[in-house]
């Protein structure tokens, strides 16, 4: 196994983003959040990958920010937290903005900045052992990586409270009732199943998941006239693609289509 903190992993179209610090159950060092934000943007700069997974090597997806860099005097904690926080911050931009579906693969401890970045991606799969909480509020501190944003969208805002307020632990059957993830599956398929839909994905028309990111991100901040505006540009844009034309010759034709992504 590579003694880096984050792996990037390409498979055909898939490209995997793995936090690989299983020793410490993937806390996020400076250095694993410098590598995080180096492999988005890799990511982000590769047209050929059509869908991204984000996963944690070992028996946690990820326990939280690593809580040595925050003891101390707390005007050198200050200077020190903006260099874990600050790339984890551009990595998750990054992510949102892409056309891509980014997917989180579950296991184990989801925890603080853990279940930040789980709550940032587009889809989560979790295995039936992982555990969640946010668990900021007992560092005596507010959430980052994105989660005061995702949260309330996800769950709504009294839930939000509840969840961040109290950073209470949540299994993963509790928190597929509460749409924190897609869907529970044994721990043993964890890989194989989050493989599966990473393929089912890929062979997607991926422009047009673009834009369905795009609107459906964008949507709570949009006014009803807005969003239809919205609507519209986005299916114009893609009527000029290949897999718009393939969809259509497709369902008409009474046939499975083959998008490519283009």
């Amino acid at each position: 196994m590579s003694d880096q903190p984050v792996l990037l992993q390409v498979d055909g179209p898939i490209a995997r983003i793995v936090f690989n610090r299983p020793k410490v159950l993937n806390a996020l060092s400076v250095a694993a959040a410098d590598a995080f934000l180096a492999a988005c943007k890799s990511v982000a700069a590769d047209s050929g990958n059509r869908v991204v997974v984000i996963a944690g090597e070992g028996r946690a997806f990820m326990a939280g920010g690593d809580i040595s860099a925050f003891e101390g005097p707390a005007e050198e904690v200050r200077m020190r937290v903006p260099t874990i926080m600050e790339p984890l911050h551009e990595g998750l931009e990054i992510l949102a903005g892409l056309p891509q579906p980014v997917i989180a693969s579950l296991q184990g401890a989801v925890a603080g900045a853990g279940m930040s970045i789980a709550l940032s991606t587009d889809l989560a799969i979790a295995a039936d052992n992982a555990i969640f909480t946010l668990a900021y509020s007992k560092l005596g501190t507010s959430p980052d990586g994105s989660s005061s944003w995702t949260l309330p969208r996800l769950v709504g805002l009294r839930k939000a409270m509840e969840i961040a307020l109290l950073s209470d632990v949540y299994d993963a059957h509790e928190a597929l009732r509460l749409g924190l993830v897609n869907r529970v599956v044994p721990a043993a398929d964890l890989a194989s199943e989050t493989d599966m839909l990473a393929r089912r994905l890929a062979e997607g028309p991926t422009f047009a998941f673009g834009q369905t990111k795009r609107l459906l991100r964008g949507s709570l901040d949009n006014s009803l006239h807005d969003q239809l505006a919205a609507e519209a540009r986005g299916f114009g844009a893609c009527i000029g693609t290949a897999d718009f034309a393939e969809g259509v010759g497709a369902f008409l034709g009474k046939r499975q289509p083959t998008f490519k992504g283009k």
